[in-house]
């Protein structure tokens, strides 16, 4: 999913099921936060506040394993480390269902390892945990069947777009004729077989209807099966339908966040604005109109109404730079006298917990990744 999911739905469902605005502010952040959040290794400088924890790499204070995200372009990500503390983790949750390790790293939908990460997250009082997981039980939905690491679990065949209008249907058909062609001669160099890569941004599209083939067997023997035809758009209502769920419950255990009794009507423009036909800045456009249409958020809301990556990061560090900042690793980070508090801080604890509960529940599953 895309920024319009992760971001404005999240915020708009939280803010209809009852959430005060700050609060569903910082849940819906958290949620996007996820795909922005590259720094895996950050330098302190200077004084650290009190209370603060931190790791020490080569006698220096700093921040790390942190990152949720990177960038996919990248041969350094290409690593398995990267891929399980990342892109797994939190992106291509494992189902761990199937025989051997390869096919129980494919995710599941809702699988038993974010269920169990999630139904922990709703006793706890910490709204940026939520957020966080749930852009992982969200992934979980759009990018089921694909697995986090480079696969072949992820080589597919005959990827094809499924629309009602004809000619549309044939130009597509033409030019996926094209890609796939290309795929098979240069997919080693260009798309390796690692998350939903040869799948292009299908998944991530709510409006998409699609299908492709992959192989099914367990010796990965080219053995091929359709997917059957994919509607997103049912994928995605039930991932939202699941969410406002948890949503509801959450703060009947935490009512110190809600703001409201739940606005049930309110979710239907929200399901229309999620699976609008538009593409891009358009969809953030259309989510920003039915979040102030509905009432959820006002015209003056400016922080809410536009996301900007980089919030966290200028009210946690004094320093911040978005040259500097925009590093893998970070060599020097002023932190605030206030960085306690920050949301930066409270995401960094999130993370660090959030991945030790997912490994622990895959371990459970039977699936051991993290060496």
């Amino acid at each position: 999913m895309k920024v319009d999911a992760h971001y404005y739905a999240v915020l708009g469902f939280c803010r209809a099921c009852g959430f005060g605005k700050e609060t569903a502010l910082t849940v819906a952040y958290a949620s996007q936060f996820v795909d922005d959040a590259r720094i895996n290794h950050m330098v302190i400088k200077g004084p650290i506040p009190e209370g603060v924890h931190h790791d020490v790499i080569d006698g220096l204070p700093c921040f790390f394993n942190m990152a949720t995200c990177h960038s996919y372009t990248r041969i350094k990500t290409f690593n398995y480390d990267a891929m399980v503390n990342n892109t797994s983790a939190f992106h291509f949750v494992p189902g761990c269902s199937g025989k051997n390790f390869v096919k129980k790293m494919r995710c599941k939908e809702a699988g038993a390892v974010i269920e169990a990460v999630l139904q922990e997250v709703l006793e706890q009082d910490d709204p940026v945990k939520l957020g966080v997981t749930l852009h992982a039980y969200a992934d979980s939905f759009s990018h089921q069947g694909f697995s986090g690491l480079i696969s072949k679990v992820n080589d597919i065949d005959q990827l094809e777009i499924h629309e009602k209008s004809g000619i549309l249907k044939d130009k597509l058909r033409k030019g996926l004729r094209w890609m796939r062609e290309a795929f098979c001669k240069w997919g080693d160099w260009v798309v390796p077989a690692y998350g939903h890569g040869q799948a292009l941004t299908f998944p991530d599209l709510p409006y998409m209807v699609w299908s492709y083939l992959y192989d099914y067997s367990d010796e990965f023997s080219d053995m091929l099966k359709s997917s059957g035809i994919i509607d997103n758009k049912e994928r995605y209502k039930r991932a939202f339908k699941g969410m406002a769920k948890r949503l509801i419950l959450y703060l009947r255990k935490h009512p110190a966040y809600q703001e409201s009794e739940p606005d049930l009507d309110s979710l239907h423009p929200l399901f229309e604005a999620l699976l609008t036909r538009k593409r891009g800045n358009a969809r953030i456009r259309k989510w920003r109109r039915v979040l102030v249409a509905r009432g959820l958020l006002d015209k003056g809301d400016a922080d809410a109404l536009t996301y900007d990556r980089d919030r966290w990061l200028k009210e946690a560090f004094s320093n911040f730079d978005r040259k500097n900042f925009n590093q893998r690793k970070v060599l020097e980070a002023v932190l605030r006298p206030d960085f306690s508090e920050s949301n930066w801080y409270r995401y960094y604890l999130a993370v660090k917990w959030y991945k030790k509960r997912i490994f622990h529940h895959c371990t459970q599953q039977g699936l051991t990744i993290c060496r």
